[in-house]
């Protein structure tokens, strides 16, 4: 009487033991290292927040975040790596403003960044210092250095982290605001373009305050103002750009996490909450005040909006400046 009974329990268990492989491969993510793909060379911004960031998660899911530098082309190069990536869940990459400018300024890229990837979550922003070489511009305050820069049209230049990076884009915004001319010099990412700032090969850089915190603290270079409307808690004494007479320059480098489209739903809820703790773990927290950078926790549909948003943005100012390719 019983056998039909224990049939249909037979048929379950059997169903549902061979549904377990699935359920423990989503439950088990990370069950290996994951490489976080960083589109710019090791010691720039992206770099800056990356390392941190990897360390607690190791520590938070056991498992390594490889950091793979991929640098060249504005961040572009890593981009089109991380686009064509496997989307198994174990692949992610770590971009961030610079690469809301590039469908504007590169005009053959092999990527979409809002359709071929994944947007997880924002990691870190932090504004743009205008930041300078003291023996080589030898000024003392932003505006002795602005007259300098007017009584010397094109004779003084500026480091980038690339063609199309976000430190290109707000020294041409710097230009048409104060309609001063000054000569990009590009470079394949913020570490190397800061180096050549301290050693006294450029004169300036308009940098994200991530990468250039510790410099300007340790007296390797000179702050002279910072993006925004107010100053910065890492560096009080500065004044932000509101206070020189620039209150509609407002520049931030910002960064955030994406996974190739395609990557199983499991692994992307699971990845975005794995970065989010590790954010929020306190030494990560306390890397992020001492370069001057919020953890914004935009995720989703929020990254999203706000990727859309800055693609529009940087769309404009590239076509006022009518920015070229260097």
């Amino acid at each position: 009487m019983n056998t039909p009974l224990t049939r249909r329990q037979a048929l379950f268990g059997t169903a549902a033991i061979a549904a377990l492989p699935g359920l423990a491969r989503a439950q088990a993510w990370p069950a290996r290292p994951v490489t976080l793909i960083v589109p710019f060379p090791a010691g720039g911004g992206t770099d800056a927040f990356a390392r941190p960031m990897a360390v607690q998660f190791a520590k938070l899911t056991g498992k390594s975040l490889v950091i793979d530098n991929r640098g060249g082309a504005g961040g572009t190069v890593g981009a089109s790596a991380a686009a064509k990536a496997p989307p198994d869940g174990y692949t992610l990459f770590m971009g961030g403003g610079h690469h809301t400018i590039a469908p504007s300024i590169y005009p053959r890229l092999d990527y979409d960044l809002e359709k071929d990837f994944i947007p997880l979550i924002q990691v870190a922003a932090a504004p743009q210092v205008l930041v300078v070489n003291a023996k080589r511009a030898n000024t003392g305050s932003y505006q002795e250095f602005l007259d300098l820069i007017r009584k010397n049209p094109g004779k003084l230049n500026y480091a980038s982290a690339g063609a199309g990076s976000v430190h290109h884009l707000a020294g041409e915004l710097f230009k048409i605001q104060t309609k001063t001319f000054i000569t990009h010099i590009p470079y394949r990412g913020a570490g190397p373009a800061l180096a050549d700032l301290i050693a006294g090969n450029v004169d300036m850089d308009f940098d994200g305050l991530g990468s250039s915190a510790g410099h300007i603290k340790a007296g390797r270079i000179k702050a002279l103002m910072v993006a925004g409307s107010k100053r910065n808690p890492a560096i009080p004494d500065v004044p932000c750009a509101a206070e020189v007479g620039l209150p509609d320059y407002n520049v931030q480098s910002w960064y955030g996490i994406w996974a190739p489209r395609g990557t199983p739903a499991e692994a992307v809820a699971r990845a975005t909450e794995d970065v989010r703790r590790a954010c929020l773990e306190p030494e990560a927290k306390a890397v992020w005040a001492g370069q001057g950078a919020e953890f914004p926790d935009l995720a989703g549909e929020r990254f999203a909006a706000l990727i859309h948003s800055e693609i529009q943005r940087w769309a404009q100012v590239v076509k006022v400046s009518g920015v070229k390719l260097d």
